[in-house]
């Protein structure tokens, strides 16, 4: 196996106008595997956390409580977050609803997601419910959350496009976004669940969610890369001040509810990239791109990710 730091890649060449460090949610336990048809043992899980944190991941979402009978890869959360919860990182969940912020509560979390869809047809699809009854039950839950103490960060799906409905309106996205804030979310991830988004339409978004007075330090950029403009995406969000990503090891991952979504933003590029420019992310990529390797071979399935393929060919 090739490292980067034998070969001594990326080149640096910073460029000004950018920021000097990016915080990467890493994804790939959670919205990687949950995409998976064949189940991951818990096991295996805990291993691809620990892996993370050792690369230098410092955040990194473990698990989802969800309906297990709609995802059911996430059934076993709660054992899986018993597990890594003590790692020196933010070990973050997903709940959808009252409920399942109960059981996350019951299993120890105080730091969670919550998500909305800013299209009907993806909440009626993903959610069984409508938008205006998944907004209510996410206020609910994010109301008692802040009242205990635990963190909460806000998911958009459908963001940019969404399979049935088409282009998506940016003032049904300031709507929700601007509620979410609001309620007390404190970071907001802009989902592209089917990767059609391009540079200058997030460019757009991200100046006319400030212009609606979400400040760029609460936005989060979720990227998928069905069509190949994830990393453009990046960086069209670094430039307008954008400091968190999410990204899935290896490029895990898609939409087990979008059936047009394929791979997250492989981590391993994204890191390859913020190198390039300079960038902190704290992430060690030689680190990453084995983690990448090793979890390719535990779903038996090759790697999407670029930059993985090349260091371990």
């Amino acid at each position: 196996m090739t490292t980067a730091r034998e070969l001594g890649l990326p080149t640096v060449s910073r460029l000004e106008g950018l920021t000097d460090e990016v915080e990467i949610w890493e994804v790939a336990p959670r919205d990687g595997l949950q995409a998976e048809k064949t189940l991951v043992d818990v096991d295996t899980k805990v291993e691809l956390i620990q892996r993370l944190a050792r690369a230098g991941a410092s955040v990194i979402e473990v698990g989802s409580f969800v309906r297990t009978d709609r995802v059911p890869q996430m059934a076993d959360s709660a054992e899986v977050f018993e597990r890594v919860k003590d790692l020196p990182v933010r070990t973050p969940v997903l709940v959808p609803n009252v409920r399942g912020y109960e059981l996350a509560r019951e299993a120890g979390a105080s730091d969670i997601a919550v998500f909305l869809s800013v299209t009907e047809s993806f909440s009626q699809g993903n959610l069984g419910a409508s938008r205006e009854r998944m907004e209510q039950s996410v206020q609910n839950v994010v109301a008692r959350a802040k009242a205990d103490g635990v963190r909460v960060r806000g998911y958009l799906s459908m963001v940019f496009g969404d399979p049935w409905e088409g282009s998506v309106p940016v003032e049904d996205v300031l709507r929700l976004a601007v509620a979410m804030r609001s309620w007390g979310i404190e970071d907001l991830s802009l989902g592209d669940t089917i990767g059609v988004a391009t540079p200058g339409q997030v460019k757009h978004l991200v100046r006319s969610l400030v212009g609606a007075g979400v400040l760029t330090s609460s936005l989060a950029l979720h990227l998928h890369d069905t069509y190949g403009m994830a990393l453009a995406n990046v960086y069209a969000g670094l430039e307008e001040g954008v400091r968190i990503f999410d990204a899935a090891a290896g490029g895990v991952g898609g939409c087990p509810f979008a059936k047009s979504a394929t791979g997250n933003l492989a981590t391993d590029d994204l890191v390859w990239m913020l190198n390039g420019l300079g960038i902190r992310s704290g992430i060690d990529l030689d680190a990453l791109t084995e983690t990448s390797a090793w979890l390719s071979h535990a779903l038996a399935k090759p790697t999407t990710s670029r930059v993985a393929m090349a260091l371990t060919r």
